[in-house]
């Protein structure tokens, strides 16, 4: 499936049913000047709340376009892997063997995240991979960074039409847009796709007249939370 133009008409997209004009308070920082910080997790299974834990982390920092840099590290989940988790990704036990445990491996991440400014996270159904990086931090006993996060499923939503794509997955908005890196269930290969998802994503914003951060923050807010699902 190729991408198709954005028609700019709101009424033939069914969250939003408000108009939306950015005013003089939405002036703020350029979205080209904002480092989004792309990440993505393999794990053992759904939710750290069942016992689940992270196998793999993958990020990279990108600002206006340029990539600034590269995070990935696999995490001994010390759990064996289940077998639809390693037919799944292709991760196995053995690859693991010797990985750092979650503690390390968080603060890693974290080092690697303050080490940039006007940071915003981003992940493709945010929630999930937040959710265990929260688990993370509980479990090196520190508070979670309160940075702003941009779930690209939501911003898809918004910005594709429904009846443009068959669903709001990865995999299927890498063939709508037909990214060069494609998804894998690989934490740095999906991240590099969600970057280049995202910059489809802001490409199609700008035609509601979202240039700035602000406008950006303000306009994610016209689709609850409840659809956000892939």
């Amino acid at each position: 499936m190729s991408a198709t133009k954005p028609n700019n008409s709101r009424s033939r997209f069914d969250p939003p049913s408000d108009n939306w004009q950015p005013g003089f308070d939405d002036i703020g920082i350029s979205l080209s000047d904002v480092t989004f910080i792309v990440l993505d997790l393999e794990t053992t299974g759904a939710s750290p709340q069942q016992g689940c834990a992270i196998t793999e982390i993958g990020a990279v920092a990108v600002r206006g376009g340029q990539i600034l840099g590269e995070f990935s590290t696999f995490v001994d989940p010390q759990v064996p892997l289940p077998e639809y988790i390693i037919n799944l990704t292709g991760i196995t036990d053995q690859m693991l063997k010797g990985a750092p445990l979650i503690a390390d491996a968080y603060k890693d991440f974290i080092t690697f995240v303050e080490q940039h400014e006007q940071v915003h996270l981003v992940a493709h159904n945010a929630p999930f991979d937040i959710g265990f990086l929260k688990a993370a931090a509980r479990t090196v006993q520190q508070p979670w960074p309160k940075y702003e996060v941009l779930d690209t499923v939501r911003l898809a939503r918004l910005v594709v039409d429904r009846s443009e794509i068959l669903n709001y997955k990865l995999g299927t908005l890498s063939q709508f847009f037909q990214t060069q890196t494609l998804p894998n269930h690989r934490a740095l290969d999906d991240v590099k796709t969600t970057v280049e998802v995202l910059h489809r994503l802001i490409e199609r914003a700008a035609g509601y007249d979202v240039f700035t951060i602000q406008n950006l923050n303000q306009f994610m807010k016209r689709l609850p939370e409840k659809r956000a699902k892939p």
